[in-house]
């Protein structure tokens, strides 16, 4: 190379280096200037030394600047897409299908990006247009006409389809291809995807999730950002929708290959469909003293309305005498106070009480819980007996309103944290995740609702490396390894006074048993280096509520 070229690349590279670094700055500008209390706390952390804890707030803080995916693109996606650009895979050949049955503006600017894909230059059909002297191209003036032209294909047909104005990456037949052929038997791939604005700016990127046929029957994260085998017997009014082939789980190519003009939104189901012959539920409380807590929680449940189940208190030392008083008008009234005591240890009194339940389902929940809604236990009960569930676990918000759990994310901060927590419930959030039933990594013990076989058949808790803290992560993920996979269900809300009763960790002591406890789920499952299927790599593994990871 040279003088000059070399000279011209360093340009360029400290060019790059110089933007990124003023993106940075304006982000956490962006993030001082919102919150200028929690930004400077956050520092105050770090210049302490406490790397964990400042991380999971500035996380949190830069991740929600309007410039963060602005820094992503420059600092995190060229290095992602270069390695796939670089990938040499045969596979058979990709046609591409345009869409312009509802406009044609955009038309153009579509073929431009087609044309600069790297290594090919694929078929191009263009749908709704019957104009052939407008190109070489394929014009098929409507789905009739598409059916046989996909019919004529010689090979394998795989097909991408686009709406007219929708771009593409220059890398993502490479990137569909390495793909296909690591997973013969697939029928569909599909890709992350961001929006284009009105003056072409990329903005709010959907990285998403692995395949769940759940989350896709209230969110089509498909249609629009996938590829597929075509059959033609399955094209239909709902082009492409009704044309994939979901024998095969479709496979999710973790980049953003597709800038489009708009895409499918979520769409909040309504309550489902309650089956007429739910099975009998066992409940356990776990409490000490704070009655007021305990009361309201027992008003919740007198509340329930559920055609059959029981309610059993674990007691774990309660002294305070308006307590004990409660206690014993609760056994007078019929129901069943267990005693456990001791120091407190969730995960031997939930398996020491668990074997003597009546009910073939176990619903845990803690005294710190208040139902808002009658219709919970059944809701969740419906979900419990599906096959491929193993825990079911329901939306939980703060007394203010904000969500504190909707399901849990494994991974962040290196062990596990709730996702979207401190959201506000009536926020959208992230793609509406939170207010969408979806299987899940895993999901909270402070209501959480299984069948006592499959509880058994995993050896219940493990008392000895969790006795506070992640223990119903631990049970999750060894029900998820057995094929029943934890499952949130969005649609059963109720109030958590999170931590009242037993107090926040914040003493050396409980700090010291955290640690330990933490350092066991690493150790055991490899939270700190394995990644949660159901979240994202490019989303932050410092922070609770979905952000890009910077």
């Amino acid at each position: 190379m040279s003088t000059t070229a070399n000279a011209r690349n360093a340009g360029g590279t400290g060019a790059s280096r110089f933007r990124r670094a003023l993106l940075r700055l304006r982000v956490h500008l962006d993030a001082l200037f919102a919150q200028p209390r929690l930004y400077l706390q956050g520092a105050i952390w770090r210049v302490r030394g406490l790397k964990l804890r400042s991380r999971h707030r500035f996380s949190a803080l830069i991740g929600h600047s309007p410039r963060a995916y602005d820094l992503w693109m420059a600092s995190r996606e060229p290095e992602r897409l270069a390695a796939i650009a670089l990938t040499a895979v045969d596979a058979p050949p990709i046609a591409i299908v345009i869409d312009c049955r509802a406009a044609a503006d955009g038309l153009v600017e579509t073929l431009a990006s087609i044309a600069h894909l790297q290594g090919e230059t694929p078929q191009i059909a263009i749908l709704g247009v019957s104009d052939a002297s407008a190109g070489m191209h394929h014009h098929l003036p409507d789905l009739q006409a598409l059916s046989a032209w996909v019919s004529n294909q010689t090979s394998d047909a795989w097909i991408l389809p686009l709406c007219a104005g929708d771009l593409l990456a220059p890398c993502a037949l490479s990137a569909y291809r390495k793909h296909i052929a690591c997973d013969v038997a697939a029928k569909v791939f599909y890709a992350d995807d961001d929006l284009l604005t009105a003056d072409g700016k990329r903005a709010q990127p959907h990285f998403k999730p692995t395949w769940d046929p759940e989350l896709y029957r209230h969110f089509d994260y498909l249609t629009g950002s996938a590829l597929f085998a075509c059959d033609p017997a399955m094209i239909g009014e709902d082009w492409p929708r009704r044309s994939f082939d979901l024998s095969h789980p479709p496979v999710h190519v973790p980049h953003v290959l597709h800038h489009r003009r708009k895409r499918p939104a979520p769409v909040r189901p309504a309550a489902p469909l309650i089956p007429p012959d739910l099975p009998h539920v066992s409940v356990i409380v776990p409490t000490r003293d704070h009655v007021d807590l305990l009361r309201t929680c027992i008003v919740g449940l007198d509340a329930t309305r559920y055609p059959s189940f029981d309610v059993t208190i674990v007691d774990n030392d309660s002294s305070d005498p308006e307590t004990v008083a409660y206690l014993k008008g609760l056994r007078a009234k019929g129901i069943r106070v267990e005693t456990y005591a001791g120091p407190f240890n969730y995960a031997a009194m939930h398996n020491a009480v668990v074997p003597s339940l009546a009910g073939p389902l176990v619903c845990l929940l803690n005294n710190d819980i208040e139902v808002i809604d009658p219709d919970w236990l059944m809701i969740m009960a419906t979900a419990a007996m599906r096959d491929d569930v193993g825990a079911v676990g329901a939306r939980l918000l703060y007394p203010d309103r904000t969500i504190q759990h909707a399901g849990i994310v494994i991974g962040v901060g290196g062990g596990a944290g709730h996702a979207h927590r401190m959201q506000r419930d009536d926020e959208c959030g992230y793609f509406g995740r939170a207010h969408l039933p979806q299987h899940i990594s895993a999901v909270t013990a402070a209501c959480m609702l299984l069948r006592k076989d499959r509880f058994k058949a995993v050896g219940g808790f493990d008392a000895e490396n969790f006795t506070v803290a992640f223990n119903d992560v631990d049970l999750c993920l060894k029900l998820n390894a057995r094929g029943w996979q934890s499952f949130y269900e969005a649609r059963a809300c109720l109030i958590h006074h999170e931590s009242k009763s037993r107090g926040l960790d914040n003493d050396p002591l409980k700090r010291a048993r955290f640690a330990g406890e933490l350092a066991a789920l690493k150790r055991i499952w490899a939270t700190d280096c394995r990644h949660d299927p159901y979240h994202h790599p490019e989303l932050s593994q410092f922070g609770e509520q979905f952000v890009v990871r910077l």
